[in-house]
């Protein structure tokens, strides 16, 4: 199991500082928010992968509906190649009330849905050289093949991760079009467990999800014990999680540096799973 971490936030300069100490100590991934208002993560990216030579970077998550999925592929494609092929996208429908402007973005969630939907499609369409793509809210036509070809992904196929809402079909069914899933577990009120994660992957594999399909587990394991944390990992990878996201979203209580605290977990390393 791969192990990234979300940073939490910060200014520019102190993530971009996070995210070399991260490749320093053995993580796989470092991730950020894509946020209304704040450092812009796709320029911060860039920067990154200019800093580091093998870490995986990417969002977590982009709101494709609410932006235009041509200017995302061409950021997505620029880190893509900038890093020399190490970005992901993780993109879902967008969450209300996490400081959207009141600007006239889609707010009807099942037209977000479709607005994903084709957004991806979008994307990919760009990613292989193609030069229109016709939907229902998208309807482009690229001049000529100059400028799309600029902007190829040089690792061929940039992986993109969506939420898929589990236990819900038409949620699911969005994954298998992707190269991962960002589980959000609808379980009435209970957290999710690891068997909840191997439900999701047997429905994946049972409905032509590949084993290359990526799972993500997301959480917090301490920085000073080892054990613990390995202990904590290590059901999530034997359901069948491919990835480990560390985050720090939620402070131990009485912090007062939280950039402190992300820096001691990025270097203490990251959680080994028993056996892996």
């Amino acid at each position: 199991m791969l192990t990234g971490f979300v940073l939490p936030g910060g200014s520019a300069t102190a993530q971009l500082e996070q995210a070399a100490l991260a490749e320093r100590s053995g993580w796989d991934g470092i991730f950020v928010p894509e946020v209304a208002y704040g450092v812009d993560a796709w320029s911060l990216l860039a920067a990154m992968a200019a800093r580091t030579e093998r870490i995986r970077l990417g969002t977590l998550l982009t709101p494709l509906p609410w932006r235009r999925p041509w200017k995302v592929a061409s950021q997505v494609a620029t880190v893509d190649q900038l890093s020399g092929g190490r970005a992901i996208l993780a993109v879902g429908v967008g969450a209300l009330g996490t400081g959207l402007p009141d600007a006239g973005e889609e707010t009807d969630k099942r037209l977000r849905a479709e607005r994903l939907d084709e957004g991806i499609d979008l994307v990919r369409t760009l990613w292989a050289g193609g030069l229109s793509y016709h939907g229902a809210c998208y309807d482009v036509e690229c001049d000529g093949d100059d400028l799309v070809g600029a902007v190829r992904p040089v690792s061929g196929r940039i992986p993109i991760w969506v939420v898929g809402v589990w236990p819900r079909p038409k949620s699911m069914r969005r994954v298998l079009r992707c190269d991962g899933i960002i589980p959000q577990y609808d379980l009435g009120g209970r957290d999710a467990a690891p068997d909840d994660a191997r439900a999701v992957r047997e429905w994946l594999t049972a409905h032509g999800g590949g084993p290359g399909l990526d799972v993500v587990a997301e959480g917090g394991t301490p920085a000073d014990d080892p054990g613990a944390a390995s202990a904590r990992v290590t059901p999530w990878a034997e359901a069948g999680c491919t990835w480990w996201i560390e985050n720090r979203w939620v402070m131990p209580e009485g912090t007062t540096d939280p950039m402190a605290v992300v820096r001691e977990r990025l270097a203490a390393g990251p959680p080994v799973a028993s056996g892996g």
